[in-house]
């Protein structure tokens, strides 16, 4: 059964001062509409707080059998009777009727009145459109979106579209064109809905719900689906036993199935019970074909139909209702706008979209509401305790009245809209309560003789008339009057509720009173069991209802909207708290209802403490809020008051979490001997490397250094990077994108700079630190040091190095390159002296990295490694070269870099020529060491030139050399030992006839033979 609360939603009521006594009525926008129960007369009332005031009568052109209102347009759509016939007819501007003798223009539809009235001033009458259809209309329905119109008859259902005509730059009229046809033959439809396209179909026992799509042509392969087998139950009756149920067997002949022979009169068969959502529900055996009927000169849109829900019922003869008594009413497509959906455009210029659709329809005893837009799904379902009669879903509650009762159930359709706006919304930063949480009536209010509702804004409108009574029962009522003393009766009701039926209107209270009668409600649960389940679901339904009134796109002063938002935080709080003392498997919501409720942790925690009287009764809830804050970087910093609490709470009820508590930047202020001894406590217990990491920080945060470095050299310092590690908050805080470096890091940043660079290496390589931090940490870290150089911290280099050595991802290695690269090209060319002995030299990383590589032998004769070795930029240039010689460094990315060096001296001629000859231009560098380092070319080609490169030995080297030695003379012998070294090399490789084709014409003979000889003997040895 469905949880009763005693809440107070209902405000006041009052009677409306009808004349006649009503037969139908209905209401939309600001106004009430009544069927005198004749039949041939519309009362029009305004809906006002204080009470309806009449704003016109109307009288219809026939018996008025239903009636709907469509706020869109602001016109009354009517199904009349007259001489056995059925029309339909639509009243518009119907608001003119309140003046008195005004004219009324009766039309068809389509045919707009352009008589000599309409070409002048524009005149204030009422018109009545009449709709013509081929068959009878049984039932009607308007759009809330669109203002379209739907028709349901005896065979199909009409799509009748709302038309703006133009008649003159200052006047139009509402007119209605015929669009579309559904056809569902052989489905009588009792009751129609209609929304954004999203066409409900109801009969007796089954309802349908199909979408218009405006996307493809319906497909030609739809057909008409057929009852299976399964889906018939058959109940027998016997004479003389009771009913039972049974399925019989069916024999199949083609499409058909028959049935065995019996006597009809003896069974009754019923559809079996069958729920089919989204595509699924294509399989309901029903056709629905569709025929355009717009005009054919307009362009047109194809349509297609997607099948949306489909839900069949059978009678339940267990509820004490008859067969007829068991049918569907109250169906009701309900759609949901918000404040970001509400756009700022005229009706004329674009529609608004709905965020979500609702469906409703309910049994005798049962009642249902799907979501149909993004995701077809059944919300909730609603149990009566009595028989109900009609229904009335609106964004904040479900209306129902049975025969002697008003009942008010809460709904879970702000709980859908906002997981439709925000699919993100169940998360550690923001939360809602669940659709699929149970619902509650929140009162239960006494009528007699309820008989029809209908429902808008804050008003519910009942119509009561009291029923005949019996013999039996007036002789009763006859005998309790007599046996009663004569009292003076009290007047219950004005003067004219003695006519046995009365049209009241029930006020509903404003949001924020409810809300907070439904707070204090749940108090009374608190304070009997502080974590019972009621208070938690009161809760939740209180602060639905106000996100139900927050989505509302509807208009506000800034005083009611603030003190709706207040109590929207307040709600948030309330959740959080009742959450935060839970120890179920949802207590970790406390976590986003605190965040929502923008209340400060300080805040939250006093409200804990003061709860709980004790640190042995905080719930797992809060424990969670807790810990995950401290790991935040957007909580405030906690007072010495507060932080010790905390420890304290911690120390006993999780003192494993200690060590992670004390190392928050949250915590600074807390005592350091309280925060010690609880580690000290804590330790004894639960001896860690990170505990005491933790108590060195505490010691070094007292002073005490002596404390500090007995606590630092009890673990080596591969240990101390795994505690590190573990939390790597003892080195680091975060503030937004920046890593700021603690007090510990800043002392072993100046007395074990090694272990700070291995512990950020392996921060880093566990993914807890990206590069970025690194860098922003050692800027800080180095500021004010002495290590900060021009070209950056020299612990930030130490930390790139050693990230080299470590790394193996590609994309990190090459921007490591690429700024470890950039850094010694710079010192070099900058010829700074730092002065700071860097952690590791060239030769650890060559012995250690394989990214850097061996010198070549030729790059020692340039840039010798004993050259000008009192400048600290010699290490960085031959890290500079040995990267150069590694496999790894793409050369292409730092030769901008290179204009900073110059060639003119042998430190930036090896670079150069490094940096060329990886590009693979060798003949550049020949020219280059021959005109500024002849005594290097040898060596150079003996490394360089080899392979599919030896020919650059003879077609260029000896060339170039035979011509500058005979521009030079004799007098250079650099020159002429390298030509000799060459020629012997080129001797080698060549046969005799090629190589005296190499020689100089004018050439010295005693200088080649000798080459000559050696070349002809070593062709006869081969």
């Amino acid at each position: 059964m469905v949880h009763v609360y005693n809440c107070h939603p209902f405000a006041s009521q009052q009677i409306v001062p009808t004349e006649q006594e009503p037969g139908l009525f209905c209401c939309g926008g600001d106004a009430l509409f009544v069927v005198s129960a004749g039949g041939c007369k519309i009362e029009a009332f305004l809906i006002a707080e204080e009470g309806c005031r009449l704003i016109c009568r109307i009288a219809t052109m026939g018996n008025v059998q239903s009636i709907a209102h469509s706020q869109i347009g602001d016109y009354v759509v009517t199904i009349e009777e007259k001489n056995n016939a059925t029309y339909l007819r639509v009243y518009t501007n119907w608001r003119y009727q309140s003046a008195e003798k005004t004219r009324v223009g009766v039309r068809l539809l389509g045919h707009l009145l352009r008589g000599s009235s309409f070409r002048a001033a524009p005149k204030e009458q009422m018109e009545i459109i009449e709709m013509p259809l081929f068959e009878p209309p049984l039932c009607v329905s308007c759009c809330g979106v669109s203002g379209d119109l739907l028709v349901g008859c005896t065979q199909s259902s009409v799509i009748f579209t709302l038309k703006r005509r133009v008649l003159s730059e200052q006047q139009y009229a509402l007119d209605f064109e015929r669009f579309l046809i559904l056809h569902t033959d052989g489905w009588t439809p009792t009751q129609v809905a209609f929304c954004a396209g999203y066409v409900a179909l109801q009969r007796d026992l089954d309802v349908l719900v199909v979408r218009l799509d405006r996307l493809e042509p319906c497909p030609s392969s739809q057909h008409q689906h057929t009852l299976a087998l399964e889906d018939v139950v058959i109940a027998c009756k016997e004479e003389g036993q009771p009913a039972r149920y049974c399925c019989l067997g069916v024999r199949r002949e083609g499409n058909s199935a028959v049935a065995p022979a019996q006597d009809p009169e003896d069974f009754y068969v019923f559809p079996k019970l069958q729920e089919l959502l989204g595509e699924e529900a294509r399989d309901c055996g029903i056709s629905v074909t569709l025929e355009q009927t717009g005009i054919e000169r307009e362009p047109r849109e194809e349509l297609g139909i997607s099948y949306v829900l489909y839900r069949r019922f059978a009678p339940d003869f267990f509820q004490g209702c008859s067969v007829e008594e068991t049918c569907l009413h109250s169906l009701q497509l309900l759609p949901v706008f918000t404040a970001s959906s509400n756009q700022e455009v005229s009706c004329e210029e674009k529609q608004r979209e709905p965020v979500s659709i609702f469906c409703y329809f309910s049994l005798p005893s049962m009642g249902y509401i799907y979501s149909l837009k993004n995701t077809v799904e059944l919300v909730s379902t609603y149990q009566y305790p009595e028989k109900a009669q009609q229904a009335v879903l609106s964004n904040h509650f479900l209306h129902i009245i049975t025969r002697n009762a008003l009942m008010c159930f809460t709904v879970r359709v702000s709980a859908v809209v906002a997981r439709a706006e925000d699919p993100y919304i169940d998360t550690t930063i923001k939360a809602c309560p669940p659709s699929t949480m149970e619902v509650c009536a929140l009162r239960i209010q006494l009528f007699i003789g309820l008989k029809a509702l209908c429902h808008v804004r804050n008003h519910v409108f009942l119509l009561t008339a009291a029923d005949l009574e019996s013999e039996e029962d007036t002789a009763r009522a006859t005998k309790r009057a007599q046996s009663k003393k004569a009292a003076t009766p009290k007047q219950t009701e004005p003067a004219d509720g003695g006519h046995g039926w009365n049209l009241y209107v029930v006020n509903t209270v404003s949001t924020i009173q409810l809300y907070r009668e439904m707070v204090e409600y749940s108090k009374k649960y608190e304070s009997s069991s502080p974590r019972s389940h009621s208070c938690k679901h009161l809760l939740s339904e209180a602060h639905l209802l106000l996100r139900a009134t927050l989505q509302e796109p509807e208009e506000r002063g800034p005083a009611e909207q603030d003190e709706l938002q207040d109590a929207f935080l307040d709600s948030c709080a309330q959740m959080a708290d009742c959450y935060s003392r839970s120890d179920e498997r949802d207590c970790h919501l406390a976590l986003p209802y605190y965040k929502m409720s923008s209340l400060l942790v300080t805040e939250i925690i006093n409200r804990n403490v003061a709860f709980g009287g004790g640190t042995e009764t905080f719930g797992k809830g809060f424990l969670f809020f807790l810990k995950h804050s401290l790991y935040e970087e957007t909580m405030e910093e906690l007072s010495q008051e507060t932080a010790d609490k905390v420890l304290d709470i911690f120390s006993t009820v999780e003192p494993s979490q200690l060590p992670h508590v004390v190392c928050s930047p949250f915590m600074k202020n807390a005592t350091s001997a309280a925060a010690y001894s609880h580690l000290q406590h804590l330790e004894a217990s639960l001896p860690a490397v990170i505990v005491t990491l933790c108590k060195a920080a505490v010691a070094l945060k007292m002073g005490d250094l002596a404390l500090y470095r007995q606590e630092m050299d009890r673990h080596a310092e591969m240990l101390q990077v795994y505690g590190f590690l573990e939390e790597p908050r003892l080195l680091l805080h975060r503030q937004g994108k920046a890593a700021v470096p603690t007090a510990l890091a800043q002392h072993l940043s100046d007395m074990q700079d090694g272990l700070l660079v291995a512990a950020m290496v392996a921060l880093h390589e566990n993914s807890k630190l990206k590069l970025e931090e690194a860098d922003s940490f050692f800027q800080e870290l180095c500021r004010e040091g002495s290590s900060q150089a021009e070209s950056g911290p020299q612990l930030l280099v130490d930390f790139w190095e050693a990230l080299l050595v470590a790394s193996s991802q590609g994309a990190v290695i090459q921007e490591l390159l690429f700024r470890l690269a950039s850094v010694y090209i710079d010192r070099i060319a900058r010829r700074e002296r730092s002065g700071i002995k860097p952690l590791k030299t060239a030769e650890d990383l060559i012995n250690s990295c394989s990214h850097y590589g061996l010198l070549f032998p030729w790059v020692n004769v340039i840039t010798p490694p004993q050259f000008n070795l009192t400048h600290d930029y010699q290490e960085d240039l031959q890290k500079l070269q040995a990267l150069l010689c590694g496999p790894s460094l793409d050369v292409s990315s730092i030769f901008p870099l290179l204009e900073q060096l110059s060639d003119s001296d042998g430190v930036g001629l090896g670079v150069h020529v490094l940096c060329a000859t990886k590009l693979g231009q060798h003949e550049r560098c020949i020219d280059s060491l021959l005109d500024r380092c002849p005594e290097a070319i040898v060596p150079y080609a003996n490394h360089e030139l080899l392979q599919d490169r030896m020919v650059l030995w003879w077609q260029k080297l000896l060339p170039e050399l035979c011509k500058r030695t005979k521009s030079t003379g004799t007098d250079n012998t650099v020159l002429l030992s390298s030509l000799k070294e060459t020629l012997v090399v080129v001797a080698m490789e060549l046969s005799p006839l090629e190589f005296l084709k190499l020689l100089p014409d004018d050439g010295t003979a005693a200088f080649f033979l000798p080459h000559l000889l050696h070349c002809a003997q070593k062709s006869i040895t081969a």
